[in-house]
Formats: structure tokens, C-alpha cells, sequence
């Protein structure tokens, strides 16, 4: 019984203790630092604790009692020598304008580094150097202790200080350190680097960066720094040079892993580098060591070829496919390079009636039930393509119930609601969005949550859905590519529902397609009319960030795309394009990108 009063008597004391540290920390935190101090000295009677001792020292400070400070600090070394305690003599001189005992106590803190032999007290000094932002001293420490024990490494905290220096040649070199020692760091390493380069390659610091690899790779060759100028390279979207580095990386490695070369073809044939993205697939195909990486290679060959097709060349593309069929069956083994092939037909060759019967056909094939799943997928696409909506929804359907649970169910799930709402099935397309909200990836649960939105804002006050259904049949002419024919549309319900809701979505739209066909003044009228009629309204931003871009990247007119970038940051903070904003707005206007 006595046992456990002492175990609650001791418990509330703990708990009180905790209190009252908390509320300590509070009043400091608020400026209140006579009764932080007041409440830190009782605690520190209780409990010897040494961050309450340094907490009641910082309190003295801030009153600018310096020369209790002193006092205490000066009384508990005399007691026992805690190295990091001449770093918080010094620091308290320091506040005195007294840098020259400031200075002997901070070489005292680090003297105790360089002559212990037993224990290594550079993290903890290191540290209370950083705390008061002296740098200097903080690296002179971490240096020291790794020459006094060679078996510690303090390159992650080197790189740090020296970035914060601004010594970005240094804060290279060290991070190479660390991950030559530790390559898990690599990508730690590679994020920080993002702080500091940019995709100029004249940049001071990917010159640095640049400058700091090839010194090591000429001293030793290692596949580390190779990784890292083609990472470097990539960022400056200098495919060619990357491609390079990747080649030796590949010759040196020998174990026939062209996974880095077929990544830098995807990144180049996303950034319209056409040119080397086919140089860098052709190496691919070339050196491939099994059927299954030629494959992939052929496939991502014909999508950068189809990309830059004219009409004219269709026949040509087409019979590339069939080669390519011809050579490596039209099996399991080759399921996405007729995907590929499929859509080509249905969507941009005007077959759409062969691609869906090529779709059935090889749906009877021994596969996955994940890739069943994926030609319903096209298939379904192709029927909406082609207005036959009823036929795409039993497929939809059919998907969600054999991949449940896949991402490819809710994806399916998406499509049903979007096929019923160019059906004017509004009411069927929201209860399927009702559910994505609550369930889906992030990605389709903004897109439901953007045409649940669409449906609702606009079947309010117009019971007839009129407009939207208007809107809704360009989206379906936008989805067959015949922008001409959306975009007339567009115009009439514009004419016809002047001040309904549904006219700054037709207008951001209407911006959208134009761009498409390459008619960019007529783009930027459209977003100038949101902008104008619709700033206060969920789509401003949007509008804000298409004109933008469309004024620095197709109409040269940089001082306009600065003032909308400069309108979209200061305006729109939580907009999903504040941060590249800001970006686009700090480098038009000449800034350094940190």
C-alpha cells in the first residue's frame, strides 16, 4: 500500500514538473523572461537537469543580466569541466561586446576537441557553435574532430554550414564526401543540390557542381560521379550530355542495365527533345539484351515518331506497327506496344472500327487480368470517342468489378461519370463523384471533386441544364479533337448565358482550346475576360497562370508574363501554381533561384 501512494505521489510530481516546464518554455517563448527564469530556477532546485541550467543562463541573457550569467556559467565549470559550456561563456561575452574573451573561451571549447583522445566532443560543441549561428567556428570544430578521429564523419554537417555560408563549392565537395562514404545519401545530397542549381547551365553554382565532378571523376573513376553530372545534366535539360555519362556508367557496369538511358529518353521526349530522345532509343534498341527491352524500345520509338507525324505520314506509321508485329508476335509479350498501336488507330487514323475489333480480338488472349483490364480500358475510350456511350459503360463497369480495389477501378469509376455527363446523365455522373470524393487517389479525387463542382454550381439555378449541357458537349468535341466545332459551341454559350455561373468555366475553356490551335491572341482574350469579369472566382488563378505562361513562352512579351506571375503570387498564395510561379516571376525579373 505505502509502495503505491509513493508511485502516485511520484507520478502527479512528475506531471506537475512537466507542467510547469511547458509553461516555463511558454513565457520565454512570449518575452516573459522574469517569470521564465522565476520558474526554470525552481525546476533546476528539484531537478539538476541540465537544460533547465541553461534555460535559467538564456533567461539572465535576455534580461541582459550578463554578469549573473557569467556567474552561473563560470560556477558550474568549476565544479565539472562540460566543454560546451566555454561556447556559452563565450557567446555570453560576446552579448557583451567583449569578442576577445569570447574568442579564448570558443578555442578553449574546441582545444578540449583536439586534445581528447578518449571521447569525441564535436557533435555536442559543433552544435552550441550552430545554435548562435557561428559558422566558422562550427566548421573549424567538425574539422578538427574528424582529423582527431578519422573514423567519424561530419561531411553532412560540413555541407550544411558551408551552403549556409554561401561557399557552395565547398558545400559540393563535402556532400561527394558523404555519399562516397554512404551512398544512401545520395538522394539527400541530390535535394539539396535542387536548392542551388538551376536549369541554366551558366549558373554560378552548376558550374560549381559541374566543376567539382569532373575534378573527381579525373582522379578516380567512379560510376558515382557519373550518376551525378547526368542527374546534373538532366535538370539542365542537356539530354545529349546526360545520355553520355549514362553510356559510360552502362559500358562500365557491364551488367547490361540500360534502365538510366531509357529514363533520359523519357525525360527528352517529354521536354519535345525529339531529336536525342530518338538518338538515345535507337542505342537502347541497338544494345538491348532481351526481346522484352527492344519491345519497350520500338514502343517508346513510335510514340516520339507519332508525336511528330504529320496526317501525311499515318500510312507510314502504320505499317511500322505492323512490321513490328509481324517480328515479335502480337502476344501477351508485345500487350502495350498494341495499346499503343490501337489508340493510334481510334483516335488519330480514323479506324476506329478496326482498332475495336483488334481490341476484342486480343482481349481473348491468355493475359493478366490486369491487362484485360487495361484493353476494356481502351476499348471503352474508343466507343466514347465515338458516342457510343452505352457500349463504353458496360465496360467500365465490367473493369471496376474485375480489378477492384486497383487504381485502375476508380479510374474506370471516373470514366463512367464523365461518359455520363457528356450522355447529360448529370444525375448518375454525380453519384459516381460523390463516391470518388471520399475514396479515390488524390489525383482523380480533384478531378471528380472539379466536375462534381461543374455539374452542381450549374444545375442550380438553371433546372433545364441548358448551358451545361453545352458545355458538356464541347468537352466531348474537345475529347474527339474537333476544336473548331468546340470551340463554336463555346461561343454560343457564351452569347446565350451571359452572368450564369457556368461562363467562367466556358471561357478558361474556350482559352484552352485556342491555345491548341495555335491561336494564342485569341487564348489570351479569353483569360483577359476571366481575369476581367471572374477575379474573385475559383478558376482566377488558373486563368492568371495560362496567360502568363502564354505571354513568356508564345507571345515574347516577358514584362506582361512578369506581371501576371506577380498578380497570381501576390494574390493567389494558396494556389497549386503559387510555387512555380514565384519561380517563373524571380526569373524573369533577374533574380538568383535559390
Amino acid at each position: 500500500m505505502h509502495k503505491i501512494v509513493f508511485i502516485l505521489f511520484f507520478l502527479s510530481l512528475t506531471g506537475m514538473n512537466a507542467q510547469n516546464n511547458l509553461l516555463a518554455e511558454n513565457y520565454f517563448e512570449q518575452g516573459e523572461y522574469e517569470k521564465a527564469l522565476t520558474l526554470y530556477t525552481q525546476l533546476y532546485k528539484k531537478n539538476k537537469y541540465f537544460n533547465y541550467f541553461k534555460a535559467i543562463v538564456a533567461s539572465h541573457q535576455q534580461l541582459e543580466e550578463y554578469k549573473e550569467a557569467e556567474k552561473l556559467l563560470k560556477g558550474r565549470l568549476n565544479i565539472k569541466i562540460i566543454p560546451q559550456l566555454y561556447v556559452e561563456l563565450g557567446y555570453n561575452y560576446s552579448l557583451q561586446e567583449n569578442d576577445s574573451l569570447a574568442t579564448i573561451n570558443y578555442n578553449k571549447a574546441i582545444l578540449f576537441v583536439k586534445e581528447s583522445e578518449k571521447f569525441n566532443y564535436g557533435r555536442s560543441i559543433g552544435e552550441s557553435f550552430e545554435r548562435y549561428s557561428l559558422l566558422d567556428k562550427a566548421i573549424e570544430t567538425y574539422l578538427t574532430a574528424m582529423d582527431v578521429f578519422p573514423d567519424t564523419d561530419y561531411s553532412y554537417q560540413l555541407a550544411r554550414l558551408y551552403g549556409e555560408q554561401g561557399n557552395l563549392e565547398k558545400m559540393f565537395d563535402s556532400y561527394l564526401v558523404l555519399i562516397k562514404k554512404k551512398r544512401s545519401y545520395q538522394g539527400v545530397a541530390q535535394q539539396n543540390f535542387s536548392l542551388y542549381i538551376s536549369e541554366d547551365p551558366a549558373e554560378e553554382a552548376n558550374i560549381l557542381l559541374r566543376k567539382v565532378l569532373l575534378q573527381k571523376l579525373q582522379k578516380q573513376s567512379d560510376v558515382l560521379y557519373n550518376e551525378l553530372l547526368s542527374w546534373l545534366f538532366i535538370q539542365q535539360k542537356e539530354y545529349k550530355k546526360a545520355f553520355t555519362q549514362e553510356k559510360a556508367i552502362y559500358k562500365r557496369m557491364g551488367n547490361n542495365d540500360m534502365s538510366g538511358i531509357a529514363d533520359i529518353a523519357y525525360f527528352a521526349t517529354n521536354d519535345d527533345d525529339d531529336e536525342n530522345a530518338i538518338l538515345i532509343v535507337n542505342f537502347v534498341i541497338d544494345n538491348a539484351s532481351t526481346p522484352k527491352e527492344k519491345i519497350e524500345g520500338y514502343q517508346q520509338l513510335m510514340k516520339i515518331k507519332l508525336k511528330t507525324a504529320s496526317k501525311k505520314e499515318y500510312p507510314k506509321i502504320k505499317k511500322s506497327y505492323e512490321d513490328l508485329f509481324n517480328e515479335f508476335g502480337s502476344g501477351k509479350e508485345t500487350h502495350q506496344l498494341q495499346l499503343d498501336y490501337n489508340y493510334f488507330l481510334g483516335f488519330q487514323n480514323n479506324e476506329k472500327d478496326l482498332a475495336v475489333s483488334n481490341l476484342k480480338s486480343f482481349s481473348k488472349q491468355p493475359l493478366s487480368q490486369y491487362q484485360e483490364a487495361r484493353i476494356k480500358m481502351l476499348l471503352a475510350d474508343i466507343l466514347v470517342f465515338d458516342e457510343k456511350f452505352n457500349q463504353a459503360l458496360i465496360y467500365y463497369s465490367q473493369i471496376q468489378h474485375e480489378v477492384k480495389g486497383n487504381l485502375l477501378a476508380q479510374e474506370a469509376r471516373f470514366k463512367v461519370a464523365k461518359t455520363s455527363y457528356f450522355n447529360f446523365d448529370f444525375a448518375w455522373a454525380q453519384l459516381q463523384l460523390d463516391v470518388l470524393k471520399k475514396s479515390a487517389t488524390q489525383l482523380i479525387a480533384n478531378d471528380a471533386m472539379q466536375l462534381s463542382l461543374l455539374i452542381k454550381d450549374n444545375s442550380i439555378e438553371d433546372s433545364t441544364q441548358t448551358a451545361l449541357k453545352q458545355f458538356a458537349r464541347a468537352d466531348l468535341l474537345t475529347f474527339q479533337k474537333k476544336e473548331t466545332e468546340a470551340i463554336s459551341v463555346l461561343k454560343n454559350l457564351l452569347e446565350n448565358h451571359k452572368g450564369e455561373k457556368i461562363e467562367d468555366e466556358a471561357l478558361l475553356k474556350l482559352g484552352e482550346l485556342y491555345e491548341t490551335k495555335g491561336e494564342y491572341e485569341k487564348a489570351a482574350e479569353s483569360y483577359l475576360a476571366l481575369i476581367q469579369f471572374y477575379n474573385e472566382d475559383i478558376l482566377a488563378d488558373d486563368a492568371h497562370y495560362r496567360l502568363a505562361k502564354l505571354y513568356e513562352t508564345k507571345l515574347n512579351q516577358p514584362q506582361k508574363a512578369k506581371e501576371y506571375y506577380e498578380l497570381l503570387i501576390f494574390n493567389f498564395v494558396d494556389s497549386i501554381y503559387f510555387v512555380e510561379a514565384r519561380k517563373k516571376y524571380r526569373m524573369l525579373r533577374g533574380d538568383e533561384i535559390e
